[in-house]
C-alpha cells in the first residue's frame, strides 16, 4: 500500500488490479481495507483501462487515506514525509509540488532543480515566508522571479522584494524595477552593495534625487 500510495495515490490515482473493464468517466464508490482493519471510501473515476487493472482518478487525499488505511508510528510518519518525498524522482516532485502540504513543501523547497520550485509556486496553499525562500534560492531562475514579480500579493510583502533584489541570480531589469518602491534606508544598503554596477547607480541617483 505504501509503494500504491508513493507511486499513484499522493498523485490522486490509483491501479486497482481487477479483471473488470468499465468505460472511461465511470464513477465509483471505491472502498479499501488495510491490513490491520482500515477502512477508507471515496469516490473514484475510471481513467483507462490497464492490461490487469483500472486506472482511476480519486477524489479523496491521498495522504489521508494512507493514514485510514495504514496508521502510523512516528518512524513511518518521518518514513511518509520528509524520506518519502526526496525518495521521489524529479517528475514525480514536479508533479506534487503543486499541491503539497507544509511539510511536503519544505522538502521541495531545498531541492537544487529550478522546475520543482517553479512548481512550488503554483501550489494555492503557499505562504509568504515561502515565497521568500525561493526569492532567496541559488536555483532561482528567470523564469521563478518572472512569476514571483507578476504576483501583486507577494511582491506587496517587503520581505520578498528584498530577497529577489539582493539575489544576484535575479535578473537585472527586474532588481531596477524593485528599487523605487523601496524605503530609503534599503537604497542606502544597495547603493553600498548592490549585486550590480546598474543597480548600485540607480540608487545612487535615488539618494541623490532627495535631496
Amino acid at each position: 500500500m505504501r509503494e500504491e500510495h508513493r507511486a499513484n495515490l499522493s498523485f490522486g490515482a490509483l491501479r486497482l488490479p481487477t479483471a473488470e473493464t468499465l468505460p472511461p468517466d465511470s464513477v465509483l464508490l471505491l472502498t479499501l481495507r488495510g491490513p490491520g482493519g482500515g477502512e477508507a471510501v471515496s469516490k473514484a473515476t475510471v481513467v483507462g483501462t490497464l492490461p490487469d487493472a483500472l486506472a482511476l482518478s480519486v477524489d479523496r487525499d491521498g495522504d489521508e487515506i494512507l493514514a485510514l488505511l495504514l496508521p502510523a508510528t512516528p518512524q513511518s510518519q518521518t518514513q511518509t514525509g520528509w524520506d518519502r518525498v526526496r525518495g521521489l524522482s524529479q517528475t514525480e516532485k514536479i508533479l506534487l509540488a503543486s499541491k503539497a502540504d507544509r511539510s511536503e513543501r519544505s522538502v521541495l523547497l531545498q531541492d537544487n532543480d529550478p522546475r520543482v520550485l517553479l512548481s512550488v509556486l503554483r501550489n494555492p496553499r503557499l505562504t509568504i515566508d515561502e515565497v521568500t525562500r525561493i526569492a532567496k534560492s541559488s536555483y532561482l531562475t528567470y523564469q521563478i522571479a518572472d512569476v514571483i514579480m507578476k504576483t501583486g500579493q507577494w511582491m506587496a510583502g517587503l520581505d520578498v522584494r528584498l530577497a529577489l533584489i539582493h539575489n544576484p541570480k535575479t535578473p537585472q531589469q527586474f532588481a531596477l524595477r524593485i528599487l523605487p518602491t523601496l524605503p530609503d534606508a534599503e537604497v542606502r544598503t544597495i547603493a553600498r552593495s548592490g549585486t550590480s554596477v546598474a543597480l548600485k547607480q540607480a540608487a545612487l541617483r535615488r539618494l541623490q534625487g532627495r535631496t
